[in-house]
This record gives structure tokens, sequence and C-alpha cells, in this order.
């Protein structure tokens, strides 16, 4: 079977749905989680809609898409020169994708562009190479094969000259629980740009790459020195070179990797697949960063420092803050990934030392390393910073969810603000103004 014609005919869809949903209770439980508490009990059928939908390009063929869709341009007849549909090169860029990484089931983002040269005198629906490309996106994938895919799918349907295809990836990288907090050093994406080409395109070095690259090139969009297929690098996906050891118990951990091996088998897919061989396995590593446990945040050291005895005013207070404190979680209602910054700011007794940076990111994590949502951090953050100097603090949590962009609503970019005042932030307009411009003022890590 060609790729034109590569898909899943739907069979029993209600039931695999609810293969998925029973598989996700067992992963909840193993993170030792109520699957019938509040937030959680609607969870396995949102997770399975989302997978669904993150997947359906196993339904999908991408002739059906094609056919039909191409349209008569005959474009020069001197045989002097390239146009319309003798020749002349054709692209769309930025396409906005995203897809399932297959190595270990996380959502990743792409940005894709496609050129073909079109030929026998016929053009196709432009809108068509992006409806192709999304066919391919979603199912479990690699950026390599994706290109590959999507770049023989058009080959075949509109049989032009040449086509290209090249995709710009971004994969979260996501941080082990172990790390504690974040250094500098710490790389929040991996990015990764392939192409693959086929006719014209064929050879790396043909004039007509050059052409393509300089088309996306004067849109600033750069991709000639990272466009290169190489077989023999590194897997891109930053879970091949976790050595985590899972800490749970070995029972536990085969009941959940046995959950989503069948959950990989209800989407369609073979877990004996070459890409797929680890991958359970993969899967629960990561989840398992999330285990709800009994542990206590323990914060050392002095909260504040010690006053200055030289320091003139010592009953005034003063405000201070922290901002772009990096933390990651796990959306409790999808089992997706969010992550973002956490600006803290509050008032203190003039003439002491700050709050160490290290204790509040030590607050952040904490909260940070569960099943969560954005609101309940916020105001988890804020009321344990509150305990500690006993009032006035402002919380502002900024974060970018995969779950807008896995469940069919597609808003890649979005971000997501939440706030919480206590004490004095939630009555002085002055105080909670100057907080914020601070935040303005100050670059995003």
């Amino acid at each position: 079977m060609g790729v034109l014609d590569e898909g899943h005919v739907e069979v029993g869809f209600e039931q695999e749905t609810l293969a998925i949903e029973e598989a996700v209770k067992v992963l909840l439980q193993g993170l030792g989680e109520d699957i019938n508490g509040e937030g959680l009990s609607k969870t396995p059928a949102r997770v399975a809609k989302a997978l669904r939908e993150g997947t359906r390009g196993y339904r999908q063929k991408a002739k059906d898409i094609v056919q039909g869709a191409l349209f008569p341009e005959a474009g020069l007849n001197n045989g002097i020169g390239h146009a319309g549909g003798v020749g002349g090169l054709v692209i769309v860029r930025d396409l906005d994708l995203f897809s399932y990484c297959e190595s270990c089931l996380l959502p990743f983002q792409v940005k894709c562009h496609v050129g073909y040269v079109p030929s026998g005198q016929c053009v196709v629906g432009l809108s068509k190479l992006s409806r192709v490309a999304d066919v391919f996106a979603k199912r479990l994938q690699d950026p390599q094969r994706l290109a590959d895919d999507v770049c023989s799918a058009l080959n075949h349907g509109i049989k032009p000259a040449g086509v290209a295809v090249v995709l710009q990836c971004l994969h979260i990288h996501f941080p082990n629980l172990e790390l504690g907090f974040l250094d500098s050093t710490h790389q929040e994406w991996v990015k990764v740009s392939v192409c693959s080409g086929k006719g014209l395109f064929e050879n790396a070095k043909a004039t007509i790459w050059s052409d393509f690259l300089s088309l996306l090139k004067f849109r600033g969009i750069n991709v000639e020195k990272t466009c290169t297929r190489d077989s023999t690098g590194p897997c891109w996906c930053p879970s091949q070179s976790s050595s985590a050891l899972i800490p749970c118990k070995i029972e536990t951990v085969h009941q959940m990797v046995t959950a989503v091996t069948s959950i990989l088998r209800s989407l369609g897919e073979d877990p004996l697949r070459k890409g797929l061989v680890g991958t359970p396995n993969r899967y629960v590593r990561w989840l398992l960063n999330f285990e709800k446990t009994n542990m206590e945040l323990k914060l050392d050291g002095d909260v504040c420092g010690k006053m200055d005895p030289f320091q003139p005013n010592c009953n005034e207070e003063e405000m201070h803050s922290e901002l772009n404190l990096a933390f990651w979680s796990q959306c409790e209602h999808h089992l997706l990934p969010f992550h973002g910054v956490v600006h803290i700011g509050y008032f203190c007794t003039k003439g002491t030392n700050p709050i160490a940076k290290s204790i509040l990111q030590s607050i952040v994590h904490f909260y940070g390393f569960k099943l969560q949502v954005q609101e309940r951090i916020t105001r988890q953050v804020a009321e344990t910073v509150s305990s500690l100097l006993g009032g006035d603090v402002i919380v502002v949590v900024e974060a970018s969810h995969s779950c807008m962009v896995s469940r069919g609503i597609e808003k890649l970019g979005s971000n997501t603000a939440t706030m919480a005042l206590l004490g004095r932030f939630s009555t002085d307009d002055t105080a909670k103004t100057m907080f914020l411009q601070r935040i303005q003022n100050t670059p995003t890590s």
C-alpha cells in the first residue's frame, strides 16, 4: 500500500475509545490518584477524545484530499522561462501543525514549508498542501518520517516535476523531578529542521533548492544550515537520552506500561513497530514525574535575611520581586504538559534581605510536579509564600498549554496568564500596578 493510500479503517470506534479510557484509569491509579476525585473523574474521557483528535490522520487518506483538486494552468507556451503550470516554483510557507512524538507520546510543534514545480500544465489547490501535511502530522511521528510521508504523498498525488518539504520542529525538553530546580544551562526546547525532496529536489545540491530556500529566507525563515538528512545522528527526542530510574513498584510500572501499549493498539498502531518499541516505558517514566506522594515542602535556610542594624527606617516596608521562575507541570484534565514562568512579588521590612531565589523556585517546583491546573498552582504558590511572610503577596503565572494545540483547537503560540492577590496587593492598586510594570519591563526568560 502506497503512502497516498495509507490510512486505517475505522472499526469499533466506541469500543476502542472505551479501551483508551480504561487504560487512562490505570495510569491515574498508578500515579496514586483517585479516579473518582474532583477534577479527575472525566479525565479518561477527555484524554481519549484528545488522543483520537490528535491521531485522526490514521483514519484519513491523502488521495481523497488531492483527487479533484488539480486545475489547468497553461503558463508560458514559448518554452522560454518558467511560470504557472510550466515549471514555475510554487511554495506555501508557515503551515502550523502539531504531531505526537512516537518516542515519548508528547506533542511537538511543526512549522511546515512546502514547495513544488507543476507539470502537465496544471496546478493543485494550495489549501490541499496544508491538508495533506496535516493528515500525516496527525499520526505518531518523528520529524524526518513526517517530512518523507508528506513529500511522497504529494509526489504521488499531484505528479509534479518536483516537490520539497521543509519542517522546523520544536519538542518540549521536559526536566526530571530529580533535577530539583532548573539551572541556567537547561534548554526549554529541542529544535530540529529536516527536509525531503522528490523529482527535481532529489539532488540536494540542485539550483531549485537554492530558489526554494531563498524564498523562505527573505521572510526570515533560515534553514539552510540545518536542512539536512542525517539518519546516523542521535534521536531528537530527549526521552531517548534519559537514564532516570522509575521510582515506583515494579508491578505498578508493568501495569502502566501495559496500559500505554493498549492505547497504541487502540489508536491503530503496532506497538512492535521499530519507532514505537520502548515508547510505553518512556512515557510511563516521564508520567511518573507527577506521581502523587506525601512529600513535604522543606524550606532550608532563613526565609528573610537578618535585619541590618545600621539601616534607618527599619519599620518601613518595601516591595521585592522574583521574576521568570521556570515551572513545568501536567494538566490533570488531559494528561498533557504545560509550562511557563512564575512571577512573585511581596513586601517585607526594609533592611531585611529578600527571600532567596532558590526557596521560591523550590516552592514553584513543589507545586509544579503534580497533576495540576494553572489556577490552582497560582493560588498554592501565593498562599505558601504568604504563610512565610505573613501576608502581602502577588503571584502571576504565564503558561503555554499543549492541550491548546492537541485537541483540535490548534492555537499555536497561545499563552494563558493567571494572578493571585493577597493582602495589600488586593486593595492597593498602586502596589499591584508597580509589580505588573516590573514584569512588563523584564524580558521573559
